[in-house]
């Protein structure tokens, strides 16, 4: 059986044979025939026929009214009409077999018409680049489907962007610095075919060794990250958006609400997709060089060598800002170059080596820092003084650094007199930038592409401490309060929710009057807080609602009187319902931090952690990170913030609980995996210390979700499918378990594929296969889980997992049917494994709500035929190849 080897459903976009161009004209200023004039300049080697039935001839082409009348057979449509024209356009395209177009055409604001414009597409499967766009570049293939001016030259970038105008300037910029690309899409409105999909085209582009993006924003966040996720793993992506000072659109209700902007949201999410951001389209060139160079690292220690301090000053500066460390020299290190320098040098990193550095100075201190334990990468500067010969110091620099797997990176500040040796920078394949800064920005983003690629390796379960959660109790509480109206769930309510999964808070007690407040705090014991009760008050504080450490009766009683007026005073229109008494609790040795919750309207549930109190929008002390959330992204969290240096030994007092906290924060992942009802969360402030942590106030708000969405469907990343593992036992007592697939099972899947015998692997890849392809791996494991499904079965053997089968399916573009593939160990078949791979592969399918499950089988693998028909499939001839067997079920 096959999947995943053949051809991507959108290579006819970018290696068509023939193209129609729909609107092309002789007419000056006229779109179509720019694309058309394009096509021929480019020298592209395929047919293309122009359309228009206002002209015989375009450009000395004949030109043909539709394809209807007499048409050669089209790959690619590229439609320049206008936009009421469209639609027939593309139902003309749906009944000449056309599967890929893309329209350029604007004007498309009107629902109506875009309606139209996808209903027609989807009725014949035809998939659309745009509208609205400047078109798409693929240099490999000589194809310039754009109406833009320049062309771009070929190269190993591939460049996404929105905005068409920013595609024609990049591509003449990139020109002018030689640079090439092997692929330029401008995805304008993205009404269909969006990022994601393009995305997870290029990650196994053989022709794309780095990708660049230009985002505005985002339709299809799940598509997105898992198109993103897929390429990240296989190759750099470096991305820029637009519109980063932009805040959330709706006014922010909660703390973490006024902390937490959109780009916030955007910034963790690439984050943990593995990709890196750039602010600049410098900067993200920058990152581009020194990413697609193939260099790796594996820490953020730099050391830089210059002819000049103040370069030097200007880098530690930069680094700074960019915490990157300065590594200190190692002994060894700096006895070399002693005995290699004057003794004037600066005997400290930035290696100072003086304004009359000669090509032999150059050498020794690169040399060096290469192969110093304590430096993961070097940076190299020069610049031109009376004395300097920058090309010999360039190439003692380039020989310096041969046979080491560090980066190094170059910077020859200046114009003409430094220009022979940049281009022997070039020609050696040592990224080399212009300032210090941008020299050290590049650095960074090789530095956060390597720590955001452990990120993109963790894949956190739904549910960490499943046996102490109430979700059922949770539930009630939150549609409860959604019964009756409202959004904001009342002290009380919100920590019974942080409760019923398993989060220490503590005690409110509810009064109703002065004397129920005195009982309540004789009760749980004085000192005291009171904080007001209201379902329509979000802040207490702002409104004199909270009133701490109160210690005596009388204090009880007149904090009660008191408070209500002043309430009521300042928020007249807000319903009292009296308040709460809860025991103070303020430990000797405690932190206050603050966890929150954000629902972004694009990436869905958005964790942050940071210094909590009654300043935190004053501090801004916090990271993200998009739920699921697991102990190694937590980790990653808390380190991001300024708060972490008070969490371990300070001041005398003892480090925090950590374990605890981690707790709250799996816990807190948890709840919002599960409750897809919550919009905002608080717990303001979370105190934690060396004995735990505690929830002291807490707010949550709610809203209903949408009707008939999936499990997990609210999320951008859907967490590990836990509930589909399963146990079995064969037989001969033999333990199997069926279970998701992980990236990390990696090695495991390579092995289990090495071990097929060749009729097997040909059975399943239907072509010669000794192992799987780096691409073809990263395909195999990191998947996500709900376009995507595998289940692999596993047992033991000497102590270590062996997979013996694997099941997947992959959906189609249509969404609502699937394809399929199967292969078991030799050894272990007739034994019952690949029947209960596709079992829970069919539930998997069912519970995803598709509707049609299809698979290709060769007609000389019995074994697999019968097994299919035993599950319900049906078989037919495939229409291409009579060799092949078409096994299809409905769901």
């Amino acid at each position: 059986m096959r999947r995943v080897v053949g051809k991507h459903y959108l290579t006819s976009f970018f290696e068509p044979n023939s193209i129609a161009v729909f609107g092309a004209s002789d007419a000056p200023g006229s779109v179509g025939g720019q694309i058309l004039r394009n096509l021929m300049d480019a020298g592209f080697e395929g047919q293309v026929w122009p359309i228009n039935p206002k002209h015989s001839t375009v450009l000395g082409r004949s030109c043909f009214a539709d394809l209807s009348s007499g048409a050669p057979p089209v790959d690619l449509a590229i439609i320049a009409t206008p936009a009421a024209t469209v639609p027939a356009v593309l139902q003309q395209c749906g009944a000449h077999g056309v599967r890929s177009a893309v329209v350029i055409s604007a004007g498309f604001e009107d629902s109506k018409l875009q309606g139209a414009l996808l209903e027609e597409a989807a009725r014949f499967g035809v998939r659309i680049i745009g509208p609205n766009c400047l078109g798409l570049i693929r240099t490999p293939r000589k194809l310039n489907a754009t109406f833009g001016s320049s062309y771009a030259r070929r190269g190993n970038l591939a460049l996404l962007s929105q905005s068409g105008a920013l595609c024609t300037a990049i591509v003449d910029w990139a020109n002018s610095a030689g640079i090439g690309f092997s692929t330029v899409v401008s995805i304008g409105d993205a009404r269909d075919v969006e990022f994601g999909e393009l995305l997870d085209f290029l990650a196994t582009d053989a022709e794309t060794q780095s990708i660049l993006m230009y985002v505005e924003g985002i339709r299809d966040a799940r598509s997105f990250m898992c198109g993103l996720r897929v390429a990240a793993r296989l190759k750099p992506v470096v991305v820029v958006k637009a519109g980063r000072h932009e805040r959330a659109a709706r006014a922010a209700r909660s703390h973490t609400g006024a902390l937490v902007g959109a780009d916030d949201v955007f910034e963790a999410a690439l984050r943990r997709a593995g990709a890196v951001r750039a602010t600049t389209i410098d900067q993200l060139f920058a990152a581009a060089q020194l990413l697609g160079s193939g260099h790796r690292v594996l820490g953020n220690r730099l050391a830089v060598v210059t002819n000049a301090g103040g370069l030097g000053v200007m880098a530690a500066d930069r680094g700074a800002e960019l915490g990157i460390e300065f590594s200190e020299l190692s002994p060894g290190s700096l006895e070399e170059l002693n005995k290699a320098l004057p003794a004037q040098w600066s005997h400290d990193n930035p290696i100072d080596i003086l304004g009359d550095a000669t090509a032999e100075r150059y050498k020794t201190a690169v040399s060096v820092c290469m192969s110093d334990p304590q430096i993961d990468g070097t940076l190299v500067m020069l610049s031109p003084q009376a004395m300097t010969r920058p090309t010999e110091c360039a190439a003692a620099t380039v020989l310096s650094a041969q046979g080491s797997s560090k980066p190094l990176i170059t910077c020859w500040m200046g114009g003409p007199q430094v220009s022979e040796a940049r281009a022997h920078f070039v020609s050696s394949g040592v990224p080399t930038f212009n300032s210090p800064e941008l020299s050290l920005d590049a650095f960074s983003y090789l530095w956060n592409h390597h720590r955001n690629r452990q990120l993109l390796l963790q894949v956190p379960g739904p549910l960490s401490y499943r046996a102490e959660h109430d979700i059922n109790g949770a539930r009630l509480i939150i549609d409860n309060v959604l019964a009756e109206r409202r959004t904001l769930l009342t002290t009380a309510e919100s920590k019974a929710v942080l409760k019923a999964f398993g989060i220490a808070t503590t005690v409110p007690i509810w009064a109703r009057s002065a004397n129920e407040a005195l009982i309540a705090a004789e009760t749980t014991g004085f000192p005291v807080a009171i904080k007001i009760d209201s379902p329509d008050i979000a802040h207490k504080g702002d409104v004199g609602g909270v009133r701490l450490d109160v210690r005596t009766a009388e204090d009880v009683r007149n904090t009660y009187e008191q408070m209500l007026e002043e309430v009521h005073r300042k928020a007249p229109d807000a319903r009292l319902s009296g308040v709460t008494v809860e025991r103070m609790h303020r430990p000797k040795n405690g932190r206050e931090c603050l966890v929150g919750v954000v629902k972004d309207a694009a990436f869905g549930p958005v964790i942050s952690f940071g210094a909590g109190g009654s300043m935190v929008e004053i501090h801004k002390d916090r990271a993200l990170a998009l739920a699921p959330l697991n102990a190694f992204i937590i980790e990653d969290m808390i380190q991001r913030t300024r708060l972490s240096t008070l969490l371990g030994n300070w001041r005398g007092l003892p480090p925090v609980d950590q374990d605890a906290l981690q707790e709250v924060l799996l816990k807190v992942s948890d709840l919002v995996c599960e409750i897809p009802h919550i919009a905002e969360l608080d717990i303001n402030p979370l105190v934690v210390d060396e004995r735990g942590a505690i929830a002291v106030d807490a707010r949550i708000v709610v809203h209903r979700p949408s009707p008939g969405g999936r499990r997990y469907s609210h999320m951008a990343i859907h967490p590990y499918p836990s509930h589909w593992v399963s146990h079995f036992q064969l037989p001969d007592g033999t333990n199997v378990v069926v279970r998701p697939i992980r990236p990390e099972d990696a090695e495991i899947e390579q092995s289990f594929v090495r071990s097929l015998s060749e009729e097997s692997k040909y059975f399943r890849f239907m072509q010669s296969l000794n192992e799987l392809t780096p691409e073809m791996l990263v395909r195999f494991t990191q998947i996500d889980y709900d376009r995507e499904m595998a289940f692999i079965a596993i047992t033991e053997s000497e102590g270590r997992e062996v997979e013996i089968g694997v099941a997947r399916y992959v959906m189609n573009p249509d969404g609502h049917s699937c394809e399929f593939a199967l292969v078991v160990a030799d050894a272990w078949h007739g034994r019952g494994i690949g029947t209960r791979l596709m079992q829970s592969l069919i539930d998997a399918a069912r519970q995803r709500t598709l509707s049609t499950m299809s698979g290709e089988i060769l007609t000389i693998n019995r074994h697999m035929l019968d097994l299919v028909i035993g599950l319900g499939f049906s078989l037919r001839p495939s229409d291409e190849d009579r060799s092949i067997q078409v096994a299809s079920k409905l769901l």
